[in-house]
């Protein structure tokens, strides 16, 4: 490998596009200098977004090319146009892994390895974090490093890393937000935050159904939403995973709906069968959501807060597992915290507990949800109510199974 190459930020924006495009969409590859454009000013999976103008991205590109970074070559069939082709992962002897994490540092800057996990994932499948972590390491022991980590700073629950191809923007202060790793809580595995999940339930399920079960007479908009699942099931089979104390399955019970509560948590399986007899409940997991009984599929599957201890490179799974069992014109219902931190709790309603917290953007949510293949997709952001001691704003998404 030659020495590395110093790029303007307007040259990572450029070449960190047409090697994720080059990826993402080969039939497409290389790019024009139009469809160059529409890649480096796409609002998502960029930070920050810019405008770049046509003739920018062609003088940016020829620049490019002056210094063998770049190549410029005609399309092989149909009109004959220009068409851009990025060589620097052959510049830099890049593998899969290496080339993947460095595409998604150069369009969004300095990121915790949770978090490259998720954005590489339509680039390179890494098995798990500690995969990636094993990628950046090796990237950072080369002769020329590519890659550094970060210090951690106050607030932040991991640390990022960034590339070292040239400047990045300019950090937040003190006073910015802090970066968030909401793949932090599997770092020891997800059968471990499994068990840490399943005791921490037990252990206060009793006293967090007695704070729980009456809450929806406090919840207008909540009740207006489950009233909706109500009549559009007309009935038919219904689920709610994660169902706690079961107070949410009652209520869909209580309007007609045959409904069906499953926890992780045998202990919140018990209270809930106690409080609310004329339910059904059983123990079993979100991830491996089976059919009904005695249908073919669920009308809707409800993740009233089921989702909340979950890594944000969990969620894809978990939403396709809802999904599965779904009937065509089924509904899913998601409610989760909305927000970018993971709050830790050791003891919760006077006992000691094991639990994450993970916060989830909306745009990340739903933008999960379709790409489940749902359509119709509506979602809802209402602000902590104080007298309920809420300090989050709530999330509730929509979206059905097309027919």
């Amino acid at each position: 490998m030659t020495e590395l190459p110093v790029l303007a930020s307007e040259e990572q924006r450029l070449l960190g596009s047409l090697m994720e495009k080059q990826r993402t969409v080969p039939g497409s590859y290389p790019l024009t200098a139009n469809a160059l454009r529409a890649a480096c000013n796409q609002a998502s999976n960029r930070d920050p977004v810019v405008d770049f103008d046509e003739r920018s991205v062609e003088q940016i590109a020829q620049a490019l090319k002056a210094r063998g970074l770049l190549r410029v070559v005609w399309a092989d069939t149909g009109r004959r146009t220009l068409r851009y082709h990025q060589v620097l992962d052959e510049h830099l002897g890049l593998d899969a892994d290496e080339r993947a994490l460095l595409t998604v540092l150069l369009l969004r800057g300095a990121q915790t390895p949770g978090e490259l996990r998720t954005r590489t994932e339509r680039l390179h499948a890494f098995a798990d974090r500690a995969a990636v972590e094993a990628s950046l390491r090796r990237m950072a022991a080369r002769p020329q490093p590519l890659v550094r980590e970060l210090e951690r700073r106050p607030g932040q629950h991991d640390r990022r890393w960034i590339h070292l191809l040239g400047p990045l923007p300019a950090e937040p202060g003190p006073a910015g937000a802090a970066a968030v790793d909401r793949d932090a809580v599997i770092a020891e595995g997800a059968a471990a935050r499994d068990a840490r999940v399943r005791l921490s339930y037990d252990a206060v399920a009793a006293s967090y159904a007695d704070h729980r079960v009456d809450e929806l007479q406090d919840q207008p908009f909540e009740c207006w939403l489950l009233d909706r699942v109500v009549a559009h099931t007309e009935g038919r089979p219904v689920v709610e995973v994660g169902s706690g104390p079961g107070h949410i399955t009652a209520y869909l019970t209580a309007g007609g709906a045959d409904a069906t509560g499953i926890d992780i948590s045998p202990a919140m399986v018990d209270e809930a069968r106690r409080r609310f007899p004329d339910s059904h409940f059983e123990v079993g997991d979100l991830r491996r959501l089976s059919r009904p009984a005695m249908s073919s599929a669920w009308a809707a599957v409800l993740g009233w807060y089921s989702l909340s201890h979950l890594a944000a490179s969990e969620l894809p799974d978990a939403v396709q597992a809802l999904v599965r069992p779904l009937a065509p014109d089924g509904w899913l219902v998601l409610g989760l915290q909305a927000g970018a931190n993971v709050q830790h709790l050791d003891d919760w309603f006077d006992h000691e507990v094991d639990l994450d917290f993970v916060s989830h953007e909306p745009s990340q949510v739903v933008e999960v949800v379709e790409a489940a293949g749902l359509v119709d997709v509506e979602w809802f952001v209402r602000g902590p109510v104080a007298a309920r001691n809420e300090t989050s704003q709530r999330l509730y998404v929509l979206g059905r199974r097309p027919a």
